[in-house]
């Protein structure tokens, strides 16, 4: 198929970035257009980063604003009409704007989320109390203000506190007898003034309170879900879900002001066949009750002896390396690759289904069991404010990884902020029968993957 003739995927970019190379290559990888809409980047990119979209794509628009809206989504849609192109679908990785890629796809006649479903998701507040009134959490969340703070830390029991609509884990955290008011004004305000994180959070004043000078923080409180962490990745097409990779979160730390996920290892080892398949099942239950019959998911729950429990559901790819994991899982396509080619196998007369036998070959079984040979382990490493001065991949390791990325450099500063600040991340894959004698070797030797040195002082 020759590129000039071909169709081609809309992306949204916030500011500039949410991994623009890796969606247009994944876009190319098939032979089609790329068209970039990206909000304004910050000003210290904003000379460089649409000169660098413009070397990627075959068409680019920058808006004025750091924020893309529903009416840049039509403005862009009738510019490529206006100019004879074919936009087969639209995708995003950025969850902020995961409702405008609904908006687009509805536009184009793609089967997708609806935009209302999405903004529905991004609700954590309805959500749980919604999944708790269906039997598919045995948690609750509340509105966290002055007065429901207090009552909880007068209690004995365990809570959570986070955004009602938020990303990533900026501002989530164990809600303790120290934590305060003030705490919770300092994240917002943080939240704010954080030209990238800003326009996803809950954080607006709110003249219809009176309580604290009338300033609602848009935060809940929520009974804390107790057990290992795992995160179940989906595609789903026709109301049918394909479970392709379950990821066991095997370091978390909860810190002060956010919950820093260290690393990931897939196929899970702490869990048994009959409670994987019972996880798939839940997961299952939880798309039915909640609608959502088109798209990708990063499902992210507990495990205990009580059973599954939720976190949230994440209406995208998963971060970090979640996509490359997956295609050193499969051998083939990233979750990435699937989602795109789950939307473009709709342009037909209803699902294609080619994709959909493709999906079940590399998808978990009902039963718990995975075909997949393979066994990933990933680490996240988080900076620490300051200045950095070195920073490099050891290539003294038991395993080489696969993939490494550094995304920090020397020169660069880091504040201290209520929300992570990545350094970088590295990718192992190992044959899945040996898995249980490596893992044991490369999982305190990765946490020396990436070395790094800062300035002695920081201001």
């Amino acid at each position: 198929m020759s590129i000039e003739n071909a169709g081609g995927v809309l992306l949204l970019s916030h500011v500039g970035f949410s991994f623009m190379e890796d969606l247009v290559d994944t876009v190319m990888a098939r032979g089609l257009k790329v068209y970039v809409l990206s909000s304004l980047p910050e000003p210290q990119h904003q000379n460089s980063r649409p000169t660098a979209l413009s070397d990627l794509a075959d068409d680019v628009r920058v808006t004025t604003e750091h924020v893309l809206t529903p009416r840049d989504i039509e403005d862009c849609l009738d510019h490529l009409e206006a100019a004879g192109e074919s936009v087969l679908c639209c995708l995003t990785v950025w969850e902020g704007y995961r409702h405008l890629m609904a908006l687009a796809n509805a536009r184009l006649a793609v089967p997708d989320l609806a935009e209302k479903q999405v903004l529905e998701l991004r609700d954590k507040l309805t959500l749980r109390n919604r999944l708790a009134d269906a039997g598919l959490s045995r948690c609750r969340a509340f509105a966290l203000t002055p007065e429901t703070l207090a009552e909880r830390q007068r209690g004995t029991g365990r809570y959570f506190v986070k955004p009602v609509s938020g990303i990533a884990s900026f501002g989530t955290f164990p809600l303790t007898s120290d934590t305060t008011w003030s705490d919770l004004r300092r994240i917002a305000a943080e939240a704010r003034s954080d030209t990238v994180y800003a326009s996803v959070f809950t954080t607006e004043p709110d003249t219809t309170t009176s309580h604290d000078a009338g300033f609602e923080m848009g935060f809940l409180v929520e009974d804390y879900v107790p057990g290992q962490e795992f995160s179940f990745e989906v595609i789903v097409v026709d109301g049918e879900p394909n479970v392709i990779a379950v990821h066991e979160k095997c370091e978390v730390t909860e810190a002060a002001g956010t919950v820093l996920e260290n690393a990931c290892l897939s196929p899970p080892t702490s869990l048994s066949r009959d409670e994987i398949a019972t996880g798939i099942g839940w997961v299952a239950r939880i798309l039915d009750v909640l609608g959502l019959g088109w798209g990708c998911f990063h499902i992210e729950a507990r495990h205990a002896s009580s059973g599954w429990d939720l976190i949230e559901v994440n209406p995208r790819v998963g971060g970090s390396l979640i996509s490359p994991s997956v295609a050193a899982l499969t051998g083939g396509p990233s979750l990435l690759d699937l989602w795109l080619d789950s939307l473009l196998s709709t342009r037909g007369p209803g699902p294609n289904p080619r994709f959909s036998k493709t999906l079940a070959g590399l998808s978990f079984a009902a039963d718990g069991t995975t075909r997949s040979r393979n066994a990933t382990f990933f680490r996240v490493f988080f900076a620490e404010p300051g200045t950095v001065r070195e920073v490099g991949v050891n290539d003294d390791l038991p395993l080489a990884p696969i993939v490494s990325h550094i995304l920090l450099g020397p020169g660069d500063v880091v504040d201290s902020s209520a929300r992570e600040v990545f350094l970088g991340q590295v990718l192992w894959r190992m044959d899945r029968a040996d898995q249980d004698e490596i893992l044991p070797v490369l999982l305190p030797a990765s946490e020396r993957a990436i070395e790094i040195s800062y300035e002695t002082e920081h201001r």
